[in-house]
């Protein structure tokens, strides 16, 4: 009889995978709570909190079925806290045959489970986690012989492999894309239910984490935590956003407020990220919505949900398979300047950045607008260099894996990877910001202001912008109107010296 270890990962909780189908006494399950993960950057502590929770519950789960699972938690005196020392320890101590892994879903792990069975003197092998809708290298193959990659035509082909929202071989409605449709700003009027509360308290999972000299940020009330850590939990919130958010997603998706954090988006990207959840059960539950209740639901809601999952969020785990290593050392504009320490305690006079960021410390979260045109907006501006913005993302937020966050962080956000995500940088000054929030109203600057004693910050960041990176940037045909403006603009030179002030005083903002 050959013992197999199989190694699963803190994002591979998926329950319907195959290799659980069946339990088998020569096959052991090993999950590891390990330093070597919550080093690497120093996260949010509700993001420790909930990987190490759904883990749990997982080995749980698998051990009421049958299986069997070798758990090391991160206070274990058996834990090595490096991936090459447990897993080299217990085949060495139990005597496996075979070594098992699926595969990763960051390069760097990727990377190393490859050294690994290099040097171990066992036969190994891997497998998919039968989670994503295509292959890694599905999207570079879509793209081949093309210079740029469009999100816009890998999703219509998505829709169409799929048959999600199709009428034979037609988008449902008779377009693509409702986007246009999904930029209203908050009206306080309409009311955001309230979220499900699970009964737990992860009081003494966060002592031990504090004990075993795990740093992290941001703060936590461990009876209060709200994000689903088991499969079951997650189709609780599920069910939450199908009838009580999504009939309002599309329409506010990209909207902010300062008494609603998350609005309507579905917080369910943990979930899916590590896996309890499959995208396309997401994406038919969804569908399924708006076929048995097209009124209540509308396909506009509909589509823009379905499309961050079938297009964008499949679309950037291509690109990044595709670019990396490389990926990861892109910097279009060459931005060499430290993150200001107001990213990491939220104090800052701008109201906007406040709110972004304090909410960020307090929930581990954001939605897409407050990560790309707020923070984002401003490391971008301000000429961040993207390897602190990178560590900044993926450390903070819940939901941020590398193959995610690096792709919206380095590529959509910072425009570092010179057009590959994005087609041009996504900027704005304070007009965008005041539009889409209620920010502005009780900011200690002025949003109309360009120059000047309380002069927005972004409205002089953004013209300072393109034109230092004039020469990469006037060419590109989507903002050719930026550098008309320029050219006519009479206060250009104020413009430029009030940038260069707030450049030189970013702490201070």
């Amino acid at each position: 009889m050959t013992k197999t270890l199989r190694l699963i990962l803190g994002d591979q909780l998926y329950s319907h995978h195959s290799w659980f189908t069946e339990t088998k006494e020569e096959v052991v399950y090993l999950m590891l709570e390990m330093r070597q993960e919550t080093d690497y950057v120093r996260h949010h502590v509700q993001k420790v909190l909930a990987f190490f929770q759904s883990m749990r519950n997982f080995a749980a789960e698998l051990t009421e079925k049958g299986h069997r699972v070798r758990y090391l938690r991160i206070d274990d005196p058996e834990n090595r806290q490096c991936l090459e020392k447990n897993i080299g320890d217990l085949i060495d101590r139990e005597q496996f045959d075979r070594f098992e892994y699926l595969l990763p879903d960051e390069y760097r792990l990727d990377k190393q489970l490859q050294r690994i069975c290099e040097q171990l003197p066992i036969k190994t092998d891997c497998f998919d986690t039968e989670h994503f809708l295509t292959d890694r290298m599905a999207v570079k193959e879509f793209f081949s012989g093309k210079k740029t990659y469009l999100m816009e035509s890998f999703y219509r082909s998505m829709r169409q492999k799929f048959g999600v929202l199709m009428q034979g071989d037609k988008p449902l409605g008779g377009a693509w894309n409702f986007d246009k449709e999904n930029r209203n700003a908050f009206r306080e009027e309409v009311s955001v239910p309230s979220f499900p509360s699970f009964d737990r308290d992860l009081g003494s999972l966060l002592e031990s984490i504090g004990e075993a000299g795990v740093q992290t940020i941001g703060t936590v009330d461990p009876c209060l935590f709200s994000w689903p850590c088991s499969r079951q939990e997650a189709l609780i919130v599920l069910d939450h956003f199908l009838d009580q958010l999504l009939p309002h997603f599309g329409r506010y998706q990209d909207a902010m407020h300062t008494a609603e954090p998350f609005l309507f988006h579905s917080r369910l990207s943990f979930a899916l990220n590590s896996k309890m959840l499959h995208p396309l059960e997401v994406i038919r539950a969804a569908q399924e919505c708006l076929e048995k209740d097209p009124k209540t639901y509308g396909l506009a809601q509909v589509e823009g949900f379905i499309r961050q999952i079938l297009g964008w969020r499949e679309f950037m785990r291509g690109i990044y398979w595709a670019k990396m290593p490389d990926y990861a050392l892109m910097n279009f504009f060459d931005h060499k300047r430290r993150l200001p320490a107001f990213f990491w305690n939220g104090k800052t006079k701008m109201n906007c950045l406040k709110q972004a960021i304090g909410q960020s410390l307090q929930q581990a979260y954001a939605h897409h607008i407050q990560r790309l045109m707020v923070t984002g907006n401003f490391a971008l501006l301000a000429g961040i260099d993207p390897d602190e913005v990178d560590q900044w993302y993926l450390g903070i937020y819940i939901d941020a894996i590398e193959w995610v966050e690096i792709t919206n962080t380095r590529g959509m956000s910072q425009f570092a990877d010179g057009g590959i995500v994005g087609t041009k940088p996504y900027v704005s000054s304070a007009n965008y910001i005041d539009k889409m929030s209620n920010y502005c109203e009780n900011c200690h600057y002025s949003k109309s202001k360009k120059t000047g004693d309380k002069a927005c910050p972004f409205n002089s960041l953004y013209w300072a912008f393109y034109e230092r990176n004039r020469e990469k940037l006037e060419n590109n045909p989507r903002i050719g109107f930026v550098y008309n403006t320029l050219s006519k603009m009479k206060q250009k030179d104020e413009i430029l010296k009030q940038a260069e002030r707030y450049l030189e005083n970013l702490e201070e903002l």
